[in-house]
């Protein structure tokens, strides 16, 4: 069942206020690197986790909210924002180690989730890996549910990449792609919505080091085919854990029908649809996103791991008929490529 609620759910009463300066980036050194994040609030835990080329300065028009009723941690993943950017590991994988690892330091032995994009990957990922420490998952436009991705990504993750990136903020260039941008919007094309954001991104990567960490990290999860990294193999290992899914049905990037693949693949998931909204629904309509984080953490009971679940889930494996051969055609379409 989809839920598309023509107004948002009621807002909570405000607990508390958060001070401006709860909202400024913090640090800790982790391995040797410097890893920023911002922290507020008091309450259960609630990690934040932006997508490529972003940081935590994404969600800063919504963490005020979320803080009233919980501890908001929203990390700059390693190579991103203000955190250390290290020729390193940037796939899936390494960034979930990289987010127990800084919860580990900060005292969270648990948390809900919130994956956007690439963060949502890193969210499925961090749930197969420690799922004794996740508590819930909200995936908005996540990535890792099917091969299909922006073509601008395809192409960003070929040879030659690193130059176009550095020729897009040459000042000539920067003026053709806004009439671009304008004409796209003017259309009213699927693109025209994500385009201001996706712009922002590119804004953020001011120098070499920044756009060879980029340019990893696209090339971990996506080549010229489309993305190449998939959890549908194991997203029946989300049964028990409570999981939302919330998307834009202009996606561009990452199209609205991998929400409904990834619904279908995930027993007991909850879909909420942003109509009008593009790959940002959080951008699009924060007090919306916000109010349904809110009912979702407020209305469902954190997971209850146990290791015997675990492996009966893993001895029984996926479940069969229609949802079985659709999952298994989308896994040949992903290069037969898993978050491992």
């Amino acid at each position: 069942m989809v839920d598309v609620p023509h107004r948002p759910p009621a807002r909570t009463v405000r607990l508390r206020p958060v001070g401006d300066g709860e909202l400024e980036l913090q640090y800790r050194m982790v391995h040797g690197y410097r890893r920023a994040f911002r922290m507020a609030g008091e309450g259960p835990a609630l990690v934040l986790i932006h997508g490529i080329g972003d940081s935590s300065a994404t969600w800063a028009e919504l963490i005020p909210d979320l803080a009233r009723t919980h501890t908001v941690i929203a990390p700059d993943l390693l190579g991103h924002g203000a955190s250390d950017k290290p020729r390193a590991d940037y796939s899936v994988a390494a960034y979930a180690n990289g987010v127990r690892d800084l919860l580990t330091t900060l005292g969270i032995e648990s948390a809900t989730l919130v994956g956007h994009s690439l963060g949502g990957g890193v969210a499925m990922q961090f749930a197969y890996q420690f799922p004794e420490r996740t508590e819930r998952l909200i995936l908005v436009s996540a990535g890792g549910v099917g091969r299909e991705v922006n073509p601008v990504l395809r192409l960003v993750s070929l040879p030659g990449a690193h130059l176009m990136l550095s020729a897009l903020r040459l000042p000539g260039a920067r003026l053709q792609v806004g009439l671009a941008v304008r004409l796209m919007k003017a259309l009213d094309t699927d693109l025209g919505q994500d385009a201001p954001d996706l712009l922002h991104l590119v804004d953020a990567l001011p120098d070499d080091t920044s756009r060879n960490a980029f340019i990893r990290t696209l090339r971990a999860v996506v080549d010229w085919r489309g993305q190449v990294v998939t959890m549908l193999d194991r997203c029946y290992l989300t049964q028990g854990m409570p999981t939302m899914l919330l998307w834009g049905d202009r996606d561009s990037v990452v199209p609205v029908r991998h929400a409904f693949g990834a619904h279908e693949a995930m027993p007991g998931s909850r879909l909420e649809i942003f109509e009008g909204a593009g790959h940002f629904p959080f951008h699009a309509d924060p007090g919306r996103f916000v109010a349904l984080v809110e009912e979702f953490t407020r209305g469902t009971a954190p997971a209850d791991w146990s290791r015997e679940h675990w492996r009966q889930l893993l001895r029984e494996g996926r479940p069969g008929g229609l949802r079985e051969r659709a999952v298994g055609r989308e896994l040949r379409e992903a290069s037969e490529r898993s978050a491992t």
